[in-house]
């Protein structure tokens, strides 16, 4: 299983850190959120009757790649869809997030966690991947939700400040988190093989509040089962990105972990995540999202400055440091992507 068509594509030879001509980027959430062909297209009631419908998930996969002329499409999805796929009573309400009417609270609850049989499951997720992969001209990334964030949803009942809860039962219990984080890497890595058997050409998975947690706390709780899904995926043959938010202190575990491509967001240059990272790995990002409320000059030189600290590593990507927020002008993103064209150097080295 690999990427096939596209593995000569900037995106994926970026991915290994092999020569191409020119920076590769693309925006995460670039599918949907500040669109207005977006909103046109996914109407009212939940994400999650969207998600489930493969004309429009695909047709949704596909509107950033027109608009922006992105090196990458990502799938039209989201980090619970496995969850709620196997009845753990998870959904997506408008303006708060992922909420579970019942929280997960001991052990009686991983019976609420059975595998996922993504052919009976998320037949939808696997047709949106196929469409979406048939239309385009540029790869598709399929991704799932690191088992640590989707846990504190499960835990928290929904969006959280602090993971109180989360932390405890880490710290608390730790046999049955362990155990709760198996249930849960198992459900990652059935979803994440299923996109790429439909022609995901590569994967990213999202730890977007590991940020959270302490470099110990991290790399006794978290790590093993992030590794596990990452290595697991490693036999697919296609680049793995693995991103977290607000993981400066966490850059050197999480390349360790058996990604390709490590995310960084906004807090730390790419230059120093370079270094915390350490060698053989590809980068990922990192403008703030912010800066494209402050209009297109400063965003242009935003991006100028991402670039000057990669200083022409065939190992990056071009992103935002987190996912666009809805309130961007998608005009200001079209022309950051141009310049990130126009302007990113890369050396062989």
């Amino acid at each position: 299983m690999s990427g096939g068509r596209f593995d000569d594509s900037d995106f994926v030879r970026a991915c290994r850190s092999e020569p191409h001509p020119r920076v590769p980027v693309w925006f995460m959430r670039q599918a949907g959120r500040s669109l207005p062909e977006y909103r046109a297209v996914r109407g009212t009631g939940s994400i999650l009757d969207a998600i489930a419908d493969p004309d429009r998930a695909a047709e949704i996969t596909l509107q950033p790649v027109d608009r922006y002329g992105v090196d990458a499409a990502i799938l039209f999805s989201d980090i619970v869809v496995p969850a709620h796929a196997v009845g753990f009573g998870v959904d997506v309400e408008p303006g708060t997030g992922p909420v579970v009417s019942r929280p997960f609270a001991s052990r009686r609850d991983l019976d609420r966690l059975r595998p996922l049989d993504p052919a009976a499951d998320t037949p939808y997720v696997i047709e949106t991947v196929r469409r979406a992969v048939e239309a385009l001209d540029v790869p598709l990334i399929g991704f799932a939700g690191a088992p640590f964030t989707v846990a504190s949803y499960l835990v928290e009942g929904g969006p959280s400040r602090h993971h109180a809860r989360t932390k405890a039962l880490m710290v608390g219990d730790a046999a049955l988190w362990h155990e709760l984080m198996d249930r849960l890497a198992d459900l990652a890595i059935a979803s994440l093989v299923s996109q790429v058997e439909a022609g995901a050409a590569a994967v990213q998975l999202f730890d977007s509040w590991a940020g959270v947690l302490s470099p110990d706390q991290y790399r006794r709780g978290v790590a093993p089962h992030s590794a596990r899904v990452l290595e697991t995926l490693g036999s697919t043959g296609v680049p793995r990105i693995h991103f977290g938010v607000g993981t400066g202190e966490l850059l050197d575990q999480m390349g360790g972990c058996g990604a390709d491509v490590v995310g960084v967001d906004f807090r730390v240059s790419i230059d120093e995540a370079r270094r915390r990272v350490g060698p053989g790995r590809a980068l990922q990002g990192n403008l703030d999202p912010a800066v494209v409320l402050a209009g297109e000059s400063a965003a242009r030189d935003a991006a100028r400055e991402v670039l000057a600290a990669n200083d022409g590593h065939p190992g990056f990507i071009f992103n935002l440091g987190h996912g666009v927020l809805p309130e961007s002008d998608p005009d200001v993103l079209a022309r950051v992507v141009q310049v990130v064209h126009d302007e990113g150097r890369v050396l062989c080295r």
